[in-house]
């Protein structure tokens, strides 16, 4: 499993992904799902992954090979809006998606995937949709600001209380960080390192991209500071 979460704000995107893939209690490894395209200055996709990997690592080759080739139709950096782009991917994600589950129906399994892509071109306005194994998406809203992936229901509390259109990065950073501290606390197939980025509105780029590893000292604090906040409130609430 996996968590993966992106915010919508009025400065810019925040998105954070964890690296922990499982294919059983005794079978961990360690995937990046966090999937970056960009031209400085003209246009910047990012790509968040979650399901089954063989699928999703087929869709980020397909669009890099895409990418490569200069293909007008099925190139992310080519297409004229991010619209465009999360409708590419959706088709890519579903075409994928359709021809791993014929080879795999007489085994009785099926692979599922599903991914939040987000950017801003040149003129265009900066989105952040979440791409469905069908080739259908949904849009961040202001009325919703936030999408989620995988292992997520831990983790929404928080973001349901503290993120805003209106929150800043910085603040959204935090949010997300302790979306993500609260889903490792409760699910052991969501976990370190995890990967981070920033996208302000109108850069056209990654503004900030970082990886933190197990034992960074900033989260550690962070996550302590949040369990000790949570403990003194429950302890002050009146009965």
């Amino acid at each position: 499993m996996t968590y993966c979460v992106g915010l919508l704000l009025e400065t810019g995107i925040v998105m954070l992904s964890d690296t922990r893939t499982n294919a059983g209690f005794d079978n961990v490894a360690c995937y990046r799902k966090m999937f970056v395209f960009e031209t400085t200055g003209e246009r910047v996709v990012a790509i968040l992954t979650a399901g089954n990997l063989s699928v999703t690592q087929t869709v980020i080759a397909k669009l890099r090979q895409a990418i490569a080739r200069d293909d007008p139709e099925h190139s992310i950096m080519r297409a004229p809006s991010m619209l465009d782009v999360a409708e590419i991917i959706g088709r890519t994600l579903n075409d994928v998606h359709v021809a791993v589950n014929e080879r795999m129906e007489r085994t009785k399994y099926s692979a599922s995937a599903s991914m939040l892509v987000a950017g801003q071109r040149l003129g265009g306005q900066l989105r952040l949709f979440l791409v469905y194994e069908e080739g259908n998406f949904i849009e961040a809203t202001d009325d919703t600001p936030y999408l989620q992936i995988g292992e997520h229901k831990y983790g929404k509390p928080i973001l349901d209380r503290v993120v805003t259109p209106e929150t800043t990065i910085e603040v959204g950073r935090k949010a997300v960080l302790i979306s993500m501290d609260s889903t490792m606390r409760s699910n052991l197939s969501v976990g370190m390192p995890l990967d981070l980025l920033t996208i302000r509105r109108g850069e056209y780029r990654v503004s900030t991209r970082e990886r933190i590893e197990a034992g960074d000292p900033t989260f550690s604090a962070m996550s302590e500071a949040w369990g000790n906040a949570l403990r003194d409130g429950f302890l002050s609430l009146p009965g």
